[in-house]
């Protein structure tokens, strides 16, 4: 039993050992604006968290980008800079991502890093080097449908790295169900 008892204190020590310590100094919440929604949220949404937003139908993925895209803007309102991260299959169901229409919302089209990817493997690559790096003020994460490599690791190693920096990740789905 002894042995049992040493290797679960050294399991125990390498899980403290994962643990992403306290959230990056921009911690704190970005609010909606409006009580209703955030009074419940504890005072709005979390900076430095991966938070999803779901496409009731695939005609709906636009309605659901331009929410995220005023998700963006209340997450990164500084002017910091946002990669917004899709698989090329997004683009032709759902239509490109329109400057002049960001612009009216009040995010800046200069401020946005656009990258495609062609797989979903892809995008997940290119999203977990985004939500890494500290100087960015919000990533979106823009997969087409259900792909088998957005699983719980997957969305677990993204919501870590982004309490780490304090960068807000928004993992935006369309064809797929919550």
């Amino acid at each position: 039993m002894p042995a049992v008892r040493e290797t679960l204190r050294a399991l125990r020590r390498s899980l403290a050992e994962l643990d992403p310590g306290p959230v990056s100094d921009r911690a704190g919440r970005f609010t909606f604006g409006y009580a209703a929604i955030d009074v419940p949220l504890g005072g709005g949404l979390p900076r430095g968290s991966l938070n999803e937003v779901f496409a009731g139908e695939v005609s709906d993925a636009g309605a659901a980008a331009g929410f995220v895209a005023g998700l963006v803007q209340r997450a990164a309102p500084d002017g910091e800079a946002v990669v917004w991260v899709r698989q090329s299959f997004a683009a032709i169901e759902a239509g490109g991502l329109h400057a002049p229409g960001l612009m009216e919302m009040g995010l800046d089209p200069r401020r946005l890093i656009l990258a495609e990817a062609k797989s979903p493997t892809g995008v997940l690559r290119a999203a977990s080097e985004a939500v890494r790096c500290a100087a960015l003020g919000a990533v979106v994460i823009e997969p087409w449908g259900a792909p088998k490599v957005l699983d719980l690791t997957a969305t677990r190693r993204l919501a870590l790295a982004a309490a780490r920096t304090g960068v807000t990740a928004f993992l935006l789905r369309a064809a797929a169900k919550p």
